[in-house]
């Protein structure tokens, strides 16, 4: 199962519209700043599933504002991090997700691709991936996650 991540995309379609052509995912997340981008590439693409989570930007949107989902065998916790002070420290938001009991958190908001693997304690794993901003940057990134048989292949970042 291949997974495509966008965060940031701040009304910017077409890096996310080049990604999901060339890559053909099975799934997509959207991490906010604007999860209204997510629904308009949805109605482009109506049979590739999205989940999404708004950002600092979507204040007036009903979408919430994490997600906890099991995906692939794994569980993903989903949100912007404006929440949880990601452009200081990502403790808040990693405790978050371990609150969770997730195998891999995503978050946007610093516009800054990261990626890591952490003892999550208990002979876990916690994957934490931003995927940085799809959107207008200098430098735009999506994340890419490839699951098979309840495990990561792959996981990383790459440039639009």
């Amino acid at each position: 199962m291949k997974i495509i991540v966008f965060s940031d995309s701040h009304r910017d379609l077409e890096g996310m519209r080049k990604v999901l052509r060339r890559e053909k995912p099975d799934y997509v997340f959207h991490l906010g700043d604007h999860d209204t981008d997510a629904e308009l590439v949805a109605q482009e693409f109506p049979t590739l599933p999205i989940a999404m989570v708004r950002g600092n930007c979507d204040g007036w949107s009903e979408t919430s504002k994490s997600l906890t989902l099991a995906l692939g065998g794994l569980r993903f916790f989903l949100c912007h991090g404006h929440l949880y002070g990601v452009k200081s420290s990502y403790l808040r938001v990693t405790y978050a997700a371990l609150e969770q009991k997730a195998d891999v958190l995503l978050f946007g908001h610093t516009h800054e691709a990261y990626y890591a693997c952490t003892d999550a304690g208990w002979g876990r794993q916690l994957h934490v991936l931003n995927p940085g901003s799809c959107g207008y940057s200098w430098r735009p990134t999506y994340g890419k996650i490839i699951l098979e048989a309840g495990s990561i292949q792959e996981i990383g970042y790459h440039k639009i």
